[in-house]
Formats: C-alpha cells, sequence, structure tokens
C-alpha cells in the first residue's frame, strides 16, 4: 500500500461514516504517519481516530492472527491447480469467519 492510496481509504471511509466517531486500530506503518496524511487527519480529528499499536508487537495485531489461521486452515500443505482454486478455498474460510463471529471472536482474541 502507498500514502495516497491508504489516504484515498481515510478519505472513503470518512464519507461513508459521515458525523459517526471512526476509530482505527494500526499498526506503526510509515504509511500511517506520513506527513502527506497529516492534513486530512487535522481536518477530520472529530471524525477519525487512529490509535497505533505498540511498536513490535504482532501478538496485538489481529491481523496477523487471522492471516496464520488462513495459512493453516486453508494454503498449508495442499497443492492448487489455479489461482481461481486458491481464490475459492479463501473465500470459502472468509464465508466461515463472517458466519461465525463469536467462534472468530474467541479465537482472534485468545490472550489479548
Amino acid at each position: 500500500m502507498t500514502v495516497p492510496v491508504f489516504l484515498e481509504f481515510l478519505e472513503q471511509t470518512v464519507a461513508r461514516y459521515p458525523g459517526e466517531k471512526v476509530v482505527m486500530i494500526l499498526d506503526n506503518a510509515k504509511i500511517h504517519h506520513a506527513k502527506l496524511i497529516q492534513p486530512f487527519l487535522a481536518e477530520h480529528r472529530d471524525d477519525l481516530t487512529l490509535v497505533f499499536l505498540p511498536p513490535y508487537s504482532p501478538q496485538m495485531n489481529l491481523i496477523e492472527a487471522f492471516w496464520g489461521w488462513l495459512k493453516r486452515s486453508v494454503i498449508d500443505h495442499v497443492f492448487f491447480h489455479s489461482v481461481a482454486a486458491i481464490k475459492l478455498a479463501v473465500e470459502a474460510f472468509i464465508a466461515m469467519v463472517n458466519t461465525t463471529p463469536n467462534t472468530t471472536r474467541e479465537r482472534l482474541c485468545m490472550g489479548l
């Protein structure tokens, strides 16, 4: 991801939730702190708050747990004959995650 892409994401997020307070939990990637996004953040300080995880804390970054779960459940020790087959397997996993929110929350938030 690039800084302009991240800025566009922030703009779309604020536009999608007008008048609501949005809080994003982010890692400390350089793009999340870039000078280019600072004017936007200052302009939207009442509707958008960025909360940064401590450096070197992958155990607190739920996406890391999600990627590991996906890898172990879908990709590990499997040979896919096509990119389309990989896509279908990943989509099925995401559908399962989306239909079992309590199980997903318990699995990803263990230890937090």
